[in-house]
């Protein structure tokens, strides 16, 4: 039997983006896929592999552009079949695969279902959502994802004369999975979009999807079958295809996700984001050791996709109180930080106060975990934050490209612009920007594009076994891979101190370790012995190439 080879999502270098604020191709201030294309090469050079792309389909844009009035439309604003097709061909030259926001746990009040549903209580498409004649009872689908903004997840329509079902906004109603019809339309939508070539999706609010609404008639009998459909048709239609699940819950319920490896293939991994922020909070690396005892190992050819923030609020809705308590204190200690009582509503950069040698520190953390190492577009420059904006538009700032005109983001009157560049402070373009950066071998883009090569040429990270060593200072973690005699140790400082710290080497059989990026060489046959820099981080390896 032939060996089966390792997924191409376990290894990737996943890079996230909101086409609209990322590159205007045409001049009308909004950012578009012909934009995007003419960005591909930067991408590439970077390192990435993996482009998910946030939605970009019909959509009145009230909740960006998670409001999806067309499933199989391409917004105006960001371009058009063509030219979706152009950039997805510029990707594939490039090596670069797509995976694409699936959204189905809802759609737009003006999506032409919810139209025909709320005009006819006898068209088939009544039953696509969740309706309640009478006042559904109180506890019925517990409260809204947005408990500030919207009070109950139940709306009465004027025109059908009954409630219907939404955990996000008002104009957000919730699609009913237990009906078989409803599950046909979303294998439809998956069909129509692997037949441009994506390489698979992320499932948004996939608990949500399969989730209790209140009303027994309207909640799938299997809910874990819902995904293993999805699954088993995506890998039908597109083998090697993943899923990408947006699930947050309590580390005992993530594992039912990945089923036997035949519901969702990656999963955003939560936990691992908080504590890795708690840790930097407390300058103590216990938090990162308990998040990696916490969490379910996944079956095989699936994973964790490992991130420091996304474009949504940081959720710390799941950790303990004390630790959220902890991290907010730090890095987000202003109520227009926050969001909810639950999340942030900030950057990577701000957070860590622009300090270069924190931020890196952070992605050396995720870029040397197992599993696919996520990040969203602008990070690996630092980009800034605009907390004058409402929601998730205080981190979706347009992509800062040089020091020119809007950032050279776009050649429009800055009237026109979707949503204005960090123009003052540390963070306005003037200071950070692509082109600056890349003229310079020491910034944080030079850096993060060194820790994506030194991760991209070891398939050790996927192949093999995990090893975690006691460090003698706490402020230390030190964790890596050993495989066929090869071994890769990872340390970090998360102290702002200098620390001398010492770690058996028992478990690990190894004589002499060469850092990788600062090339200096550590006995490794009895003790390993560190002297680290604030902040700092050791990749140290067998093998020096």
């Amino acid at each position: 039997m032939p060996e089966l080879k390792t997924p191409w999502y376990i290894d990737a270098v996943i890079y996230g983006i909101d086409v609209e604020k990322f590159a205007d191709g045409n001049g009308d201030g909004i950012g578009d896929f012909i934009g995007l294309t003419q960005r591909l090469s930067y991408l590439n050079d970077l390192g990435v592999t993996c482009i998910w792309l946030l939605p970009f389909y019909g959509s009145p844009d009230r909740d960006n552009g998670y409001d999806v009035s067309d499933f199989y439309a391409i917004n105006p604003k960001v371009g058009t079949r063509t030219d979706f097709l152009n950039f997805l061909h510029g990707a594939g030259e490039h090596g670069i695969r797509v995976i694409i926001d699936l959204v189905v746990n809802h759609t737009s009040n003006e999506h032409p279902w919810f139209e025909a549903a709320r005009r006819d209580d006898k068209t088939r498409f009544r039953d696509y959502y969740v309706w309640s004649r009478d006042p559904p009872p109180v506890e019925a689908g517990a409260t809204s994802i947005f408990p500030g903004e919207e009070t109950s997840v139940w709306s009465y329509d004027e025109v059908a004369r009954a409630y219907y079902f939404h955990k996000f906004y008002h104009f957000q109603p919730e699609l009913n999975i237990a009906n078989p019809q409803v599950r046909q339309e979303i294998e439809r939508v998956v069909d129509y979009w692997l037949a441009f070539g994506v390489s698979g999706f992320r499932l948004d609010a996939a608990p949500l999807i399969i989730g209790d609404n209140g009303l027994e008639r309207a909640n799938p009998r299997d809910p874990h079958g819902v995904l293993r459909d999805i699954g088993s048709y995506l890998q039908k239609r597109r083998p090697g295809g993943v899923l990408l699940g947006e699930v947050n819950l309590e580390p005992e319920g993530m594992g039912r996700f990945f089923g036997e490896g035949e519901q969702l293939g990656l999963l955003f991994n939560f936990m691992l984001a908080c504590y890795i922020f708690a840790a930097m909070a407390k300058e103590d690396a216990g938090p990162i050791h308990e998040a990696l005892s916490l969490l379910p190992e996944p079956p095989p050819f699936c994973g964790w996709a490992n991130f420091l923030r996304n474009l949504d609020d940081f959720d710390f809705s799941r950790v303990p109180a004390e630790l959220k308590e902890q991290v907010f204190k730090v890095f987000a200690p202003e109520e227009r930080m926050q969001v909810f009582g639950r999340g942030i509503r900030r950057r990577l950069a701000p957070m860590l106060k622009g300090d270069q040698r924190r931020i890196e520190l952070a992605f050396s953390l995720i870029m040397s975990m197992r599993g696919p190492p996520l990040f969203v577009y602008g990070d690996e420059i630092g980009l800034g934050e605009d907390l004058s904006q409402p929601g998730r538009n205080s981190v979706r700032v347009p992509m800062q490209w040089s020091a020119e005109k809007n950032a050279g983001f776009s050649k429009a009157n800055v009237g026109d612009l979707v949503q204005r560049p960090v123009s003052s402070g540390p963070f306005s373009y003037e200071h950070v920007n692509v082109a600056d950066q890349q003229k310079n071998p020491r910034s944080l883009y030079s850096h993060i594009k060194r820790l994506i090569a030194l991760r991209r040429k070891r398939p050790i990270f996927s192949s093999g076994r995990f090893v975690r060593l006691n460090a003698s200072d706490p402020a230390v973690s030190i964790h890596g891979f050993e495989d066929a005699g090869s071994l890769l140790l990872v340390a970090h400082n998360l102290s702002s101190r200098e620390v001398t710290a010492e770690a058996e080497l028992d478990a690990v059989c190894c004589k002499r370790l060469t850092d990788l990026i600062g090339r200096a060489e550590y006995d490794a046959s009895m003790k390993l012995r560190l002297k680290m820099a604030p902040y700092g981080y050791l990749w140290l390896s067998s093998e020096e190439s």
